[in-house]
């Protein structure tokens, strides 16, 4: 199982508001990024569409899921370790599409289950979408990485992590679960953590916040983290990836 996942932030893409460089340079930077946390010491990364904002909360156009594809197949040729997409906000369908044909690991999917009120509107999970598509491209072994409760999202009523988490495995068959905090770069709360850790039998990863500071409050009882801003240059998100904070954040890692 993967207990350290790295992720690629892809500048922004052809077509997106602060789009300023060619897509060779973007997949470029992307490669950089990638073989830093993999010589940093992760055992798998997942690659986002991150400084594509504002997203869109459904489908994103084709040329978004073509240039994503292209940075996939490049990333996927230059390391050995699993490789993930989420395709932001909520494009379940493209993230399939392009883990299929780039020969990813895994998919993460923001909201799978319930609704949720985001920055983009209303946002309703498509499991059965998704998990009958996943089935008819004979894509079963590509896992569904099931966010609960986002980031940058409230619920519409009053829900607790354990439920959702429950529905995501139970009703809509996640392979994974990971809980966040409120927003990119804040912790997780490591009671909720150990609350979802409980009542799901698949592995459980936190995926906001993770720091050296705080990695041995979450794991265990979280089975994995996925990291992404902390492993930057001073922490800034908007930096490359500095292959010193990965190993040091992968040695304080509870193996």
């Amino acid at each position: 199982m993967m207990r350290f996942i790295g992720v690629v932030h892809l500048a922004a893409l052809p077509g997106s508001p602060r789009s300023s460089v060619p897509l060779a340079s973007v997949i470029d930077r992307a490669l950089e990024d990638a073989r830093a946390l993999v010589v940093g010491g992760v055992d798998g990364l997942i690659v986002e569409n991150f400084n594509d904002v504002p997203f869109f909360s459904e489908a994103v156009p084709p040329h978004t899921v073509a240039a994503m594809t292209a940075a996939c197949i490049a990333i996927r040729r230059a390391v050995s370790c699993p490789v993930g997409v989420n395709v932001l906000r909520n494009d379940a369908v493209a993230a399939l599409g392009i883990a299929l044909v780039a020969e990813c690991e895994f998919v993460r999917v923001n909201v799978h289950t319930g609704a949720m009120v985001t920055d983009q509107g209303i946002i309703n999970g498509r499991a059965a979408e998704t998990l009958r598509l996943r089935r008819e491209l004979g894509a079963d072994s590509i896992q569904i990485f099931a966010d609960i409760l986002v980031k940058h999202a409230v619920p519409f009523g009053p829900v607790s992590l354990a439920e959702s988490a429950r529905d995501a495995v139970e009703r809509g068959l996640a392979d994974a679960i990971i809980v966040t905090g409120t927003a990119t770069g804040t912790a997780a709360s490591p009671d909720d953590v150990g609350a979802v850790s409980s009542v799901v039998d698949v592995p459980v990863y936190v995926g906001s916040g993770v720091t050296v500071e705080n990695v041995a409050d979450v794991v265990p009882p979280a089975d994995g983290i996925i990291v992404g801003s902390s492993l930057k240059r001073g922490g800034i998100i908007a930096n490359p990836v500095d292959t010193e904070r990965v190993r040091d954040l992968a040695n304080r890692l509870p193996r």
